[in-house]
């Protein structure tokens, strides 16, 4: 009786993400088209990423235009490692994780005592380091040739690179990332975050390790992205650096404002805008995509209010005010 009350009470308190996973994990059962599931495995990976950014400045309120940087470390450090060294796929994911998180520790000490603008254009400046690394260690990268012949993912002898095992494989991570950031969230470390992100002087008042904590969520973005970068290099079976650029992250940060940074679930949205946006133009004039991020870029700048709602929701508040502001009588706000 008592396991059957804790078994009802865990589903009811997770019941959205349950069904989310659900859903997501048995699209290959009723979806056989290879484009679409392509398109929805890579939707996966930018889930990934864009989870990573929205602890990082959803929850820890510390921006970041560096992520593509640590994407393209995980692309071409399980690139590298598996067609150089012959390293097992899998073991390569986690050592280029593991270099990102090395990288992002380093980087992030001295880059996240920081704030605002200058922030800003330090992680910018990582980003751009990284770019030009990958551009010129020609022995090592390809220069901007890229590397070719990437292996796919496998477990044992079952090949895991046809589209519907990608997805599987993919959204297998992505949904078990959700979990831990959901969790993460939830506990005494997203509480300290959210601290953080409200006032740093009041979260150090109450005893928060903010450079710990900001160096912390740093690395752990990074890792996302690395991941999410590793199994990109695999299922392309390619890397090129023009992937990585700072384009990249800027969009990236897109997604995650327009889901909405007050909320993890946020990241899904932004993710959904970020990739079928460009698909969809892509039908019509893919020269205008960069444009259309910019545009909205700018639209998020002016109608983004309260810092977590997300993009629809500042157009509502805005509309809102404005009826208010219609409604009251006039010499109101005297």
């Amino acid at each position: 009786m008592k396991a059957g009350t804790l078994l009802s009470g865990y589903l009811r308190k997770h019941a959205g993400f349950l069904i989310f996973a659900v859903v997501v994990m048995t699209i290959p059962a009723y979806l056989s088209d290879g484009y679409y599931l392509s398109v929805l495995a890579f939707m996966g990976t930018r889930f990934m990423m864009a989870l990573g950014l929205s602890l990082l400045l959803g929850q820890a309120g510390q921006i970041s235009l560096g992520q593509a940087g640590f994407v393209g470390i995980g692309a071409y450090g399980a690139a590298i490692l598996t067609t150089r060294l012959g390293l097992n796929p899998w073991l390569a994911i986690l050592a280029a994780a593991a270099l990102s998180a090395t990288i992002a520790g380093l980087v992030g000490v001295p880059t996240l005592r920081l704030k605002g603008y200058y922030l800003a254009m330090a992680t910018l400046g990582v980003n751009e380091i990284i770019y030009i690394l990958l551009v010129q260690l020609k022995p090592l990268t390809n220069g901007t040739d890229g590397i070719t012949g990437v292996p796919a993912l496998a477990i044992g002898g079952l090949d895991l690179g046809g589209p519907k095992a990608y997805h599987l494989v993919v959204w297998g991570v992505a949904v078990l990332m959700l979990r831990f950031a959901l969790n993460l969230s939830r506990s005494r470390v997203g509480r300290s975050l959210r601290a953080l992100h409200r006032s740093e002087p009041a979260a150090e008042s109450l005893g928060v390790d903010t450079s710990y904590r900001k160096v912390q969520v740093f690395v752990l973005a990074a890792i996302f992205a690395s991941i999410a970068g590793s199994f990109d290099a695999y299922y392309v079976h390619y890397v090129s650096p023009e992937s990585y650029t700072i384009t990249f992250s800027i969009i990236l940060i897109t997604g995650v404002i327009i889901g909405g940074l007050g909320t993890l679930w946020g990241a899904l949205w932004g993710t959904l805008a970020i990739v079928i946006l460009p698909e969809v133009l892509e039908r019509f004039n893919g020269d205008v995509t960069n444009l259309v991020f910019g545009v909205l870029l700018i639209a998020i700048m002016v109608l983004w209010q309260g810092r977590g709602r997300g993009l629809l929701a500042g157009v509502k508040a805005r509309r809102s005010k404005g009826l208010e502001q219609q409604a009251a009588p006039p010499g109101a706000e005297e």
